[in-house]
């Protein structure tokens, strides 16, 4: 029988981040660290925590053992680290937190899923909190112009059923994780439509002329969803937010934001498989 990782591997890669049951719905990613030992090559499917700073934090668990999990001792050997999303495979650099930082964290992913406290008692020591961050530029893990928008497309509307879901089950406050959750993918969909609008969007004005209606309408488009972000932003930073009221604006966010996704993907994703086949 197949090893229950590599199973969550193979699906993750075949299908753009997604995988099954049990796992189905959760933020994972693949960390690939050097062996301390042997110096091979190991990948390691692992929740994340998001952070509005671009790095992301994993949670050296193992599911409550009482011993750190091997890719925690790999990285502490070699910190340079690979990860993959699901959209991009990136190098990273590791850095284990300490004291005051590490608490913190840790207290941000008890708030968000009391499960990580249970692992901590279960455990019998400190549970390793590590830090991210990506270094140099990515590598897309799809080839074709059209089927990478469509994918970076359906990451985002992921992330958002998956931020509604948080939202709604948030009881009456919000918790830090969750604040934060909110503004890293405002923070990614403002980035994403910068791009289209700088330099995508400009290579298309100049060689597919009969799509200026099209992207005429994008650009404004991608103006009114940057004010529904900006309102976002205010809510979630904001003390006293009331969830319910939080939960309308994501949920409007998400009836524009798709219908806004759709239109792109009927005009682009044939141009651009035409451009990057």
């Amino acid at each position: 029988m197949p090893d229950f990782n590599q199973q969550i591997i193979d699906q993750f890669r075949a299908n753009q981040g997604q995988v099954g049951p049990p796992l189905e719905g959760a933020r994972l990613l693949l960390l690939t660290t050097t062996g301390a030992r042997t110096g091979a090559r190991h990948t390691t499917p692992l929740g994340y925590l998001p952070d509005a700073s671009g790095s992301v934090f994993v949670i050296a668990s193992a599911g409550g053992a009482p011993t750190n999990p091997a890719w925690y001792h790999n990285l502490r050997a070699n910190p340079r680290v690979t990860i993959e999303d699901g959209m991009f495979t990136r190098e990273a650099d590791a850095r284990i937190l300490q004291g005051g930082e590490r608490d913190e964290i840790f207290a941000r992913a008890v708030e968000a899923d009391p499960g990580w406290a249970e692992y901590q008692a279960t455990s019998g020591r400190v549970i390793p909190v590590v830090a991210l961050t990506p270094v140099g530029t990515p590598t897309a893990n799809v080839t074709r112009g059209g089927d990478g928008l469509k994918a970076i497309h359906d990451a985002f509307r992921r992330e958002l059923a998956l931020v509604r879901k948080e939202v709604a089950e948030s009881g009456p406050g919000l918790g830090s994780q969750l604040r934060i959750n909110c503004l890293a993918l405002c923070q990614g969909l403002e980035h994403h439509h910068l791009m289209e609008d700088g330099h995508m969007f400009p290579h298309l004005d100049g060689q597919h002329p009969g799509l200026a209606p099209a992207l005429t309408r994008l650009r404004r488009e991608h103006q009114e969803i940057k004010s529904l972000l900006d309102e976002l932003q205010k809510l979630v930073s904001g003390d006293g937010t009331d969830p319910a009221t939080l939960l309308g604006e994501v949920e409007r966010l998400i009836a524009e934001l798709d219908a806004h996704l759709t239109y792109e993907e009927e005009h682009l994703i044939p141009i651009l498989n035409e451009i990057m086949p």
